[in-house]
């Protein structure tokens, strides 16, 4: 069965810088990492374990600029073929530390680690980052509220305080990798450093695993916290809760919470940046003649608008200072609201002959419908080539 390429199994373009591929590199790992994956059923933690052994053959290559070049070059052929198979020869011993995943393989042939010697496989390690979405209504998002989140995320087994059984004794050292969490496969000239298929890379393993945990030391949880969303937040901020992401291996530091807000469309107004939008209908007398109307505001109140003497439909007067605060600004947005003139309807046949009377005493002229004659000149020029 031929090898998949290096390449496609970090989901990079061939020829993809150091960063990227090492980035690349622990997000996969990390998902895939048997210690994330001990709760899952057989099957799946199997199809896992083999995604993360393919993901640290690739990256043992691809983060090796000698080992890159050699594979750029040949493809699987430059670097050994199956040289992380175990195949023929050589065995396997113990290695350096398993903990680093972002640094395994740094021990190839013979060499000492990328970072210059071997690493503790019980060094504390971060947790991942974990994401969820809060809904907010425009108001909210205007003057800041609390919200409670809900999202599962690894915490450390409180029956056994994550050692992963309850009586310390039965945490042995494992006899597979020496306690070293790794072991060494050799082939003809290349030596390439695994987690140990034992102990998973722990380094220890349990007689007698706490019955809630399985021995893993963290369980899934549903847990629920409360965010303060500050006054002025936009729809698609992010806000950052550090610790309350997914729980560290040997006693590290938690990973971070990212809170996407989702802002809800709201039935009135509409936010461009710190301005508030709103449709303002209006009688055909008030544009007409000019006056005032009321108009709502976000706080719920109401604000007097002076409607100047023939005022058109899509015409936008403003309220200064009704709009929005922003995050970090002092003063408050504005309030645009956009003129719809209104069309009576359902009239009397008195208040019909008030308007035709109007329409008489007009004698036809154009000068009352600027718009109209305006419209209408442009026809002329268009037809007759004027």
């Amino acid at each position: 069965m031929s090898k998949r390429d290096f390449y496609e199994i970090l989901g990079v373009a061939k020829g993809a810088a150091d960063d990227e591929i090492k980035k690349a590199y622990r997000k996969l790992a990390m998902k895939f990492h048997p210690d994330r994956v001990s709760t899952l059923p057989d099957a799946e933690k199997k199809k896992s374990e083999e995604k993360f052994k393919e993901l640290q053959e690739a990256y043992a290559v691809l983060s090796d600029p000698q080992k890159k070049q050699m594979y750029d070059q040949f493809g699987h052929a430059g670097v050994g073929g199956n040289s992380a198979s175990g195949g023929q020869g050589g065995g396997f011993s113990g290695g350096g530390g398993f903990e680093d995943i972002f640094d395994a393989f740094g021990d190839i042939f013979g060499g000492g680690g990328r970072r210059g010697g071997q690493q503790r496989h019980d060094a504390p390690m971060r947790g991942g980052d974990l994401e969820c979405t809060v809904e907010i209504s425009l108001e909210e998002s205007a003057f800041g509220c609390e919200k409670e989140v809900k999202f599962p995320r690894t915490e450390k087994c409180s029956s056994c305080n994550g050692k992963g059984a309850k009586n310390p004794q039965d945490v042995t050292s494992c006899t597979t990798c020496n306690g070293a969490g790794q072991v060494r496969y050799a082939q003809g000239f290349f030596s390439v450093q695994q987690p140990c298929p034992d102990c998973h890379g722990r380094g220890k393993t349990v007689k007698n695993p706490c019955n809630v945990c399985r021995g893993n030391g963290l369980v899934r949880e549903n847990r629920k916290v409360k965010v303060t969303i500050p006054a002025g937040i936009d729809n698609g901020s992010t806000l950052r809760l550090t610790g309350e992401g997914e729980a560290g291996l040997n006693n590290g530091p938690n990973g971070d919470l990212f809170v996407h807000v989702a802002v809800k469309q709201h039935k009135v107004f509409t936010r461009k940046g710190k301005d508030l939008h709103c449709e303002v209908p209006i009688n055909f007398i008030t544009a007409t003649l000019g006056g005032e109307v009321s108009v709502p505001t976000i706080d719920g109140k109401k604000v007097s608008l002076k409607v100047p003497e023939g005022t058109q439909t899509n015409q936008i007067l403003r309220v200064r200072e009704k709009g929005i605060k922003a995050l970090r600004g002092i003063t408050n947005g504005d309030l645009y609201c956009h003129i719809f003139v209104e069309t009576p309807v359902k009239l009397t046949e008195s208040q019909k002959n008030v308007l035709r009377q109007f329409a008489d005493d007009s004698g036809g002229s154009d000068s009352h419908n600027p718009k109209s004659k305006s419209f209408f000149d442009t026809l002329k020029g268009l037809f007759t080539g004027e």
